[in-house]
């Protein structure tokens, strides 16, 4: 979100667009696909299981963001907007507006109104009749960890804007698209902590936290980073709308609609995981082939 921020002060708004699209595409078939495999594969002798109604709660708001990308994309390229240049753009604030309506319900669902809806499933109950799972015990202090978060936030601002500077050079020097390098190679590596986190749960059998890490990150940058920072553009000024474009709208509608089918019956094994990765590596080799337009989604063809 950080990243996202500078580079909409600098005016690089398929910068922004792109790196939010792949932080959601990488949560949802490369961190999700790697922790369904580890955790397969160390607990192959059973399937795992996790909260089926949080998933599928999570899954419906993704799809609602998808419904909130598509018609501006479809608006400009069928040429239907009643005010040319105009009418897509007021389109993409109202439904940001209402996309963050929706993501404030959200959170007053899942924290305060609905909080059982999402208690860990417990994988243990049954086969002695008790919990098993062992306290962790805490490694940092509540106020440690929020000092860290403090330090750590301030150290990306400060490297936010030398990375978003080079991704233009290195699109040049290493002779890749900068769409690959903003969908694919940055979130890659912005997410490496969620990676490293989702897999280490899943492999001690705790999928709900891994589903939490991968899927609630998508479902919080489509329903509120990408619709804020619309916001934030809207106020500074920027041009900036939900018209991803068709390609990577629609690259996104079919990666929810394959993570959604994988979640429906609330367990998981190594094969969905491989199936997930693989389907990232298919995206990724399509980015990697895929000429950006020309002209963003805001200008006139």
């Amino acid at each position: 979100m950080i990243i996202s921020l500078y580079a909409l002060d600098n005016g690089m708004i398929r910068i922004v667009q792109q790196s939010l699209l792949g932080s959601i595409l990488s949560n949802m078939l490369l961190v999700l696909g790697c922790a369904f495999f580890m955790g397969g594969v160390i607990h192959h002798q059973k399937e795992q299981v996790f909260n089926k109604a949080a998933a599928v709660v999570n899954s419906g708001l993704l799809l609602m963001a998808v419904m909130g990308l598509l018609f501006p994309a479809v608006l400009h390229f069928t040429h239907t907007e009643l005010h040319v240049g105009k009418s897509e753009l007021s389109l993409s604030r109202f439904s940001s507006c209402v996309m963050l309506v929706a993501y404030v319900f959200y959170l007053v669902f899942q924290l305060k109104s609905h909080r059982n809806l999402y208690d860990p499933v417990d994988q243990t109950q049954g086969e002695n009749g008790g919990v098993t799972d062992e306290e962790e015990v805490a490694v940092i202090t509540h106020w440690e960890a929020i000092s860290w978060l403090a330090i750590l936030t301030a150290w990306i601002s400060f490297l936010s804007g030398y990375l978003v500077n080079a991704i233009e050079g290195a699109s040049q020097s290493w002779n890749m698209p900068v769409a690959f390098i903003s969908v694919i190679l940055l979130p890659i590596v912005g997410n490496a902590a969620e990676h490293a986190s989702a897999i280490m749960f899943a492999m001690k059998d705790k999928l709900d936290i891994s589903l939490g890490v991968a899927i609630g990150s998508s479902t919080q940058i489509a329903m509120f980073v990408i619709p804020f920072c619309v916001v934030v553009g809207w106020i500074m000024g920027k041009s900036m709308d939900l018209n991803f474009q068709l390609f990577e709208t629609a690259t996104l509608f079919i990666t929810v609609i394959v993570v959604a089918f994988m979640l429906q019956e609330g367990t998981s094994n190594y094969f969905k995981g491989l199936m997930l990765i693989l389907c990232y590596m298919i995206v990724a080799a399509s980015f990697f082939v895929h000429v950006d337009p020309e002209h963003t989604g805001h200008d006139n063809d």
